[in-house]
């Protein structure tokens, strides 16, 4: 069995009763709304990660107003080859500021819309659950990092 780490950061980004959300297209197709944010590069430090990508799928630039906590899960699926992969995803909750830039939409990412979502609408949005649990982190701001009900 392949064993595959990913390292991502994202942001949560609340103002006016709304948060920012980015659209991505799911697997089957269906579009779901997800936390800006995404996979480090290589040397690039979780900070400038967060930063860098809330801008390419927004078009905001943020400042870090705190690190929230982090997510962690695996899962094993197949591959596009039908091997089995053992992922590991771990995933930094970072809270963030709109400080400039103007919204807009990715071109040719892994996004297709970005926009402010009601605070109040979320739950009956189709979202990943990585939005549930970054607004988990948010509203708790747990001592730990570790969203509520995350396993001991």
């Amino acid at each position: 069995m392949r064993q595959k780490l990913r390292v991502a950061a994202y942001a949560i980004c609340v103002r006016d009763g709304q948060i920012l959300l980015a659209r991505s297209p799911a697997p089957d197709g269906t579009p779901e709304w997800v936390v800006p944010g995404g996979g480090m590069e290589h040397g690039e430090d979780p900070y400038d990660t967060v930063r860098r990508e809330v801008e390419e799928e927004t078009g905001y630039r943020i400042e870090v107003t705190g690190l929230l906590g982090v997510d962690s899960s695996c899962r094993v699926f197949r591959d596009g080859f039908g091997r089995t992969v053992d992922h590991h995803a771990v995933r930094l909750v970072y809270e963030g500021r709109v400080t400039g830039g103007e919204l807009r939409y990715e071109v040719n990412g892994s996004t297709d819309l970005a926009a402010w979502q009601d605070l109040d609408a979320v739950p009956g949005l189709p979202r990943i659950s990585l939005v549930d649990t970054a607004l988990r982190l948010w509203r708790d701001r747990p001592v730990t990092g570790r969203p509520a009900g995350a396993l001991d």
